[in-house]
């Protein structure tokens, strides 16, 4: 991929997907994806989200790889730079497949003696690198998923899930990161959105910031939000997104 050089290519922003340029598990809009093209020609702009690569293309297109300079899924254990691959990072080297196997076992026990109002499927989602874990299923409609967001803040469902398995598994050294409105990731230390940062060198960029709408503690934004080498921006919705980079960058 070739694209021309923003006007301040020393300043790279970093986007989270869910609640940051789309609505959760959304599809990106025209007039927010016309809007980043514009702040890519401003200043260096990369994605970091969570999601495997193929749900990011649902949300932002099967190019999206091409269109900004930097592209991460998986927290950045999926890394490519100008349309190119720069790295693939697997949990299930990391950890070994037995582990791989008590995780799953344990899980799918403790899901089979949790009751909530609704179940549907895919209840444990493993991807390169990390499990993805969601209570109701992930195949709930987006009717069901606004419901049992609401009934998770409620009755901390997976608050306290995580903390069962933060218990279970102490000597794996892993890490529980909420995220979205029905799951949840796990992933060894480190693994977060702060790896992607391992690809931006200190000496190529003056300011790194990132927007994202999970930044509390425990929320799957948290760790690059509070980085010391990022500026951290917390946002409400695509909208809010557009209107604190057009100050930020545009104005």
């Amino acid at each position: 991929m070739t694209t021309a050089q923003p006007t301040n290519p020393r300043i790279i922003a970093l986007f989270d997907v869910d609640g940051t340029l789309t609505i959760p598990r959304g599809e990106v809009t025209e007039s927010m994806m016309a809007f980043m093209k514009d702040l890519s020609t401003k200043i260096t702009v990369g994605i970091v989200g969570g999601s495997d690569l193929a749900k990011q293309q649902e949300q932002l297109g099967n190019d999206i790889v091409d269109v900004f300079p930097y592209n991460f899924s998986q927290n950045g254990l999926v890394a490519y730079k100008d349309g190119d691959i720069l790295e693939i990072q697997t949990i299930s080297k990391y950890i070994g497949e037995d582990n791989v196997k008590k995780i799953a076992n344990w899980v799918l026990k403790y899901l089979s003696e949790l009751d909530l109002p609704v179940k549907r499927g895919t209840f444990f989602e493993f991807r390169s690198g990390m499990f993805n874990i969601s209570p109701i299923g992930r195949d709930c409609s987006r009717e069901e998923r606004n419901d049992y967001e609401k009934f998770d803040l409620a009755n901390n469902i997976r608050t306290n899930m995580v903390a069962a398995m933060k218990k279970e598994f102490a000597d794996l050294n892993l890490t529980f990161s909420i995220g979205g409105q029905i799951s949840f990731d796990v992933f060894p230390v480190g693994w977060d959105k702060t790896y992607c940062l391992k690809f931006l060198k200190s000496e190529d960029y003056d300011e790194v910031h990132f927007f994202g709408d999970k930044t509390f503690e425990g929320g799957n934004d948290y760790e690059i939000f509070s980085h010391e080498r990022t500026k951290g921006h917390t946002v409400t919705s695509p909208d809010d997104t557009k209107e604190q980079c057009t100050k930020l960058f545009l104005s």
